[in-house]
């Protein structure tokens, strides 16, 4: 059954959430998805995946890539999934994809501070049970440590 994962960001942006919990995907072995919603955006978070810490490297590609289907990680715009993923991420408020129930996870990252974000996420919480899905709400604490919170 495909698990919907709720990341209610605060104090945090998703630069920061975002390549932490990819890393974890990938030691995992897990295949993933990030879906996004600009190709600007893309472009970006593709950049910051290189950089985003000294010690660290977190393969990845983007959807423009003809090795997509290779990637551990693939950065995109559209609900496809080249890569097999099983594990789809949807951040910057993406579209839940058509066949959702085809990944282990789905993960949404959303901004707590934007009401229009959170309204949206609980609509999507919503869909999300009322289709049958296992959902898990999480968010962080004081010291920055996630937390199961529903």
């Amino acid at each position: 059954m495909t698990e919907f994962l709720f990341y209610h960001l605060q104090a945090q942006p998703v630069e920061k959430v975002l390549p932490l919990l990819l890393e974890k995907s990938v030691e995992r072995g897990w295949r993933v998805v990030v879906q996004t919603s600009s190709e600007e955006r893309v472009d970006a978070l593709d950049a910051h995946l290189w950089t985003f810490r000294d010690d660290s490297f977190l393969p990845h590609g983007t959807f423009r890539e003809p090795t997509a289907a290779e990637q551990p990680v693939l950065l995109t715009v559209s609900d496809h999934n080249p890569n097999g993923a099983s594990v789809r991420f949807l951040i910057d408020r993406a579209p839940v994809p058509q066949d959702a129930e085809g990944y282990d996870r789905v993960v949404l990252l959303f901004d707590g501070d934007d009401e229009e974000a959170v309204a949206e996420a609980r609509v999507r919480w919503q869909a999300a049970k009322a289709s049958g899905f296992a959902v898990t709400y999480w968010q962080a604490d004081e010291s920055g440590r996630w937390q199961r919170r529903a």
